[in-house]
């Protein structure tokens, strides 16, 4: 590789580095502090390389890979979202002391594989990138310590398992129309030999069998049936990176494949919009009656699946890039939520929302990020849920999709009194001798950082809009 090349793969070997430091580290016994500083320092290390990186461009190996605006930006929050995952981690109180070097492992590598999604052109290395990002998370999921009478991250990781198996053959059998309609696997090629076909009904199969994949990792309907299990069964902290991070990078690639769909072609755009209406009703009717807040907080991330679909409805740039800065937004407002979860069940245990009755006098720090995160997730101003919405609403609206619009509108209200029971209990809920939560340096870090970012991307939102949209528009 060229010294070129070499920089634009850089912020991928960080990772790679990182996660092969970490594996020697696994090797010994009682490392796990060990093991989460390198993973700390890989995190940090991955953001300064990404930030570097901004703006490189190349095409690596055969044209299977490829640096542009668009995978640099990405692989930057990536990075940012590795290190706001393992600070979420603390000290992992419900993961088995022997494996949690292993699970720092776990982490990095999917995230490794994220970014390498992200830069992916062709069909064969996306696939690679997407099981490098998938299996470490089926791994993470059955970590969880056993309690008494209750083995159910077993069943959660066997339902994951399964779902993510079943949805990748179905996105393979959509490859393969695809690639017997083109004879190629290289994106940018495939765009181009698509055309004459993008309104046959082999296109049209071949493009949504293809999207089932990314629907999955999404949890769009009817892709989403092991969301809310498996966020339950999973220990807090793995629940929150699965709620994160692979969404993003969901959305990412789908915006490549959706791409190759013609803007005119109805037959997409209203599977597009069926897909999120029946998306965003399904996750808010259920949430109404959830009282664990992990499950609640898995079909909530159904609904904003459908959300993020709007943007895809309009079959533009405008409409990729609302996409893209509602997923971003996403992350920072559904840690919000998590870090809560995780710091005020001190054994791990899972947390319902009776549990979090008198926060705001336990950690008012928690229960500030809780309400940031449960408005901005509800779509109140001035916080990033509301700007991506409005973004997402915008774009759909402008294609002439009114009823979806309006559809959207109704959802959101829904939404916002099953979230507001959250604040109920957590402002105006009395503990009964409930002590009050300590926190350390890296949940206060964390907590900062998650109330400023999910502030500042709702009220100085161009920014990100205008980068986001400057990478889609040189994406093909």
């Amino acid at each position: 590789m060229t010294a070129l090349a070499i920089k634009a793969f850089a912020p991928e070997s960080v990772l790679l580095l990182g996660a092969l430091v970490q594996f020697a580290i696994s090797l010994g016994h009682e490392r796990s502090r060990a093991a989460r500083t390198a993973a700390l320092l890989t995190a940090a290390a991955a953001i300064v390389t990404a930030a570097l990186c901004l703006g490189q461009q190349a095409v690596l190996f055969d044209g299977a890979y490829r640096v542009d605006a668009f995978s640099q930006l990405l692989k930057l929050v990536f990075a940012g979202g590795l290190a706001l995952v393992l600070l979420l981690s603390g000290q992992l109180p419900d993961i088995r002391g022997d494996v949690k070097p292993e699970y720092y492992l776990l982490v990095t590598l999917s995230v490794c594989g994220l970014a390498m999604l992200v830069s992916c052109i062709e069909l064969i290395t996306l696939v690679i990138a997407l099981q490098l990002a998938a299996f470490p998370l089926y791994l993470l999921v059955p970590l969880r310590r056993e309690r008494q009478g209750q083995r159910s991250q077993m069943e959660s990781a066997v339902k994951y398992l399964m779902f993510g198996v079943t949805a990748n053959g179905v996105m393979l059998f959509g490859m393969s129309y695809l690639f017997g309609l083109t004879g190629t696997t290289s994106l940018p090629e495939l765009l181009r030999r698509l055309q004459p076909w993008s309104h046959s009904p082999l296109a049209i199969a071949g493009l949504a069998m293809t999207f089932g994949g990314l629907f999955y990792k999404l949890a769009v309907f009817p892709f989403h049936f092991w969301t809310p299990d498996v966020y339950q069964g999973a220990s807090n902290e793995t629940a929150g990176l699965i709620a994160s991070l692979p969404k993003i990078g969901a959305v990412a690639v789908l915006v490549r494949f959706v791409s190759l769909a013609s803007p005119d072609n109805d037959t997409i755009a209203h599977l597009l919009a069926i897909l999120s209406a029946a998306s965003m009703f399904y996750g808010n009717l259920i949430a109404l009656v959830q009282k664990d807040l992990k499950r609640l907080l898995g079909f909530s991330g159904i609904a904003h699946a459908g959300y993020a679909l709007l943007g895809f409805v309009a079959l533009d740039q405008d409409g990729y890039a609302a996409a893209l800065y509602y997923i971003v937004g996403h992350l920072f407002m559904v840690l919000a939520c998590f870090v809560v979860a995780c710091k005020v069940s001190a054994d791990g245990a899972n947390v319902s929302i009776a549990d979090l009755a008198g926060l705001h006098r336990r950690s008012p720090l928690l229960a500030l990020t809780l309400l940031v995160g449960v408005f901005a997730l509800a779509g109140i101003p001035p916080f990033v849920g509301f700007m991506g919405k409005l973004s997402l609403l915008t774009a759909a609206f402008a294609k002439g999709h009114l009823t979806l619009v309006i559809i959207a509108v109704v959802n959101t209200a829904i939404a916002v009194y099953y979230y507001l029971g959250i604040v109920r209990e957590a402002c105006w809920g009395e503990a009964a001798d409930q002590p009050p939560i300590t926190l350390d340096w890296s949940a206060r870090l964390l907590c900062f950082v998650l109330v400023a970012g999910t502030v500042l991307l709702g009220v100085a939102p161009a920014r990100l809009l205008d980068m986001l949209s400057a990478a889609v528009a040189h994406l093909n």
